[in-house]
C-alpha cells in the first residue's frame, strides 16, 4: 500500500532519470494524469502513455535528456504531504530556483502550474517543485 502516492510517482521519476532510464511505468490516477501533462507541457518530459489494465491503468512516461545525455529534471521535491498541507494564497505563489523551476498546485480551477495560478488568480495546495 503507498501511503503517499504523488512523492512515490516523483521518486519513480528520479529514479529513472538517474539511471537514464528512456521510460517509467506509473500506477495511474487523474491527479497524477494532470502532473504529468503539465510536465509534458513545460518541457520537462517527452510525452506519457495511459495504458489499460485491469486495475486502475498505467501511466507510461518517456523521460527527456539533453543533447549530452544529461538530465533535463534537475530535481523533483514533494511539498505538501499527507501530514502537513502546505496552501498558499495568490499573492504568496512560489517561484522555484529563480524562475527556472516549476511549481505545481492543485487549486479550485484544477491542477495548474505556478504561472498559471498567477495568471488565473487562485492559490492553492502546493503539490510540487520540479526544476
Amino acid at each position: 500500500m503507498i501511503i503517499d502516492p504523488i512523492a512515490d510517482m516523483l521518486t519513480r521519476i528520479r529514479n529513472a532519470s538517474m539511471v537514464k532510464a528512456e521510460k517509467v511505468d506509473i500506477p495511474a490516477s487523474r491527479l497524477k494524469l494532470e502532473i504529468i501533462k503539465i510536465l509534458k507541457e513545460k518541457g520537462f518530459i517527452k510525452g506519457y502513455r495511459l495504458l489499460k489494465d485491469k486495475k486502475q491503468g498505467i501511466l507510461r512516461v518517456s523521460l527527456k535528456y539533453d543533447l549530452k545525455g544529461e538530465n533535463i529534471i534537475l530535481g523533483l521535491r514533494r511539498i505538501s504531504k499527507s501530514s502537513r498541507r502546505v496552501y498558499v494564497e495568490k499573492k504568496h505563489i512560489p517561484t522555484v530556483m529563480g524562475g527556472m523551476g516549476i511549481a505545481i498546485l492543485s487549486t479550485s480551477k484544477g491542477v495548474l502550474p505556478d504561472d498559471g495560478c498567477r495568471r488565473e488568480g487562485v492559490g492553492g495546495e502546493v503539490l510540487c517543485y520540479i526544476w
